[in-house]
C-alpha cells in the first residue's frame, strides 16, 4: 500500500486549516493509502490523523521523544514510532512515504518541505511532492522563490521540481500516482 506524508501546522490555526487537514486525511484513506504525519495529536496535524481515522485509514506516526513526553503524541496511530531526535523523525518519514502533501503551515512545515524538496531535486529521491496553496496561503512565498531564480539563485528546474496545486483533488493526484 502506498504511503502519503503530510506536513502541515501543529499549533492552534483557523478552523478553515483544521477542516483541510481533516478533509486531507479523509481523501488518503478513502484513496486506500496509509497516511504518514508528524505523530502530533494537535491543531492541523491531529485534524489530518482524525481524518483519516474517520475514513477507516491507516496511520504512520513518528514523533521525537521530546514531544513524546511533552504529552502531543498521537496515541491513536496504527503505528506510532518514537524517535532520539528530529532528524531521524524527518528520516523515517522521508522512508516511509511514497509521495507528500504540503498543506498551510509555519516554520516547522516549511522545513519539512524544502528539506524534502531539496532532496529530489538533489536526486535523492524521485517521489513527487505537492504545495497545496489553498487559497493563495503559499502565493508569497511562491513569489519570493520566483524572484530568486530571475536572480539566479534558484534553478527552473528546481522549481519545477515543486508541483504546486490549489486543491486537495490535485495535490492528491500529484502525490500518488495511482491516484489519477
Amino acid at each position: 500500500m502506498s504511503a502519503i506524508c503530510v506536513y502541515c501546522a501543529s499549533g492552534p490555526v483557523d478552523q478553515t486549516y483544521l477542516d483541510l487537514a481533516e478533509q486531507t486525511g479523509a481523501a488518503i484513506a478513502e484513496a486506500g493509502l496509509t497516511l504518514v504525519s508528524g505523530g502530533g495529536n494537535v491543531g492541523m496535524m491531529g485534524a489530518v490523523v482524525q481524518g483519516a481515522r474517520a475514513a477507516g485509514g491507516y496511520t504512520i506516526g513518528i514523533i521525537p521523544e521530546h514531544l513524546m513526553a511533552a504529552e502531543v503524541a498521537d496515541t491513536d496511530s496504527d503505528e506510532l514510532i518514537v524517535t532520539g531526535t528530529m532528524r531521524e523523525r524527518k528520516r523515517l518519514m522521508d522512508e516511509l512515504a511514497d509521495g507528500f502533501i504540503t498543506l498551510p503551515g509555519g516554520i516547522g512545515t516549511l522545513e519539512e518541505l524544502f528539506e524534502t524538496w531539496t532532496g529530489g531535486f538533489l536526486g535523492v529521491h524521485d517521489k513527487p511532492i505537492a504545495l497545496l496553496n489553498h487559497e493563495g496561503f503559499y502565493d508569497p512565498m511562491l513569489a519570493w522563490l520566483r524572484d530568486l531564480a530571475t536572480r539566479g539563485f534558484v534553478a527552473q528546474h528546481a522549481l519545477d521540481r515543486l508541483t504546486v496545486v490549489p486543491d486537495l483533488a490535485g495535490a492528491l493526484a500529484v502525490a500518488d500516482s495511482t491516484v489519477r
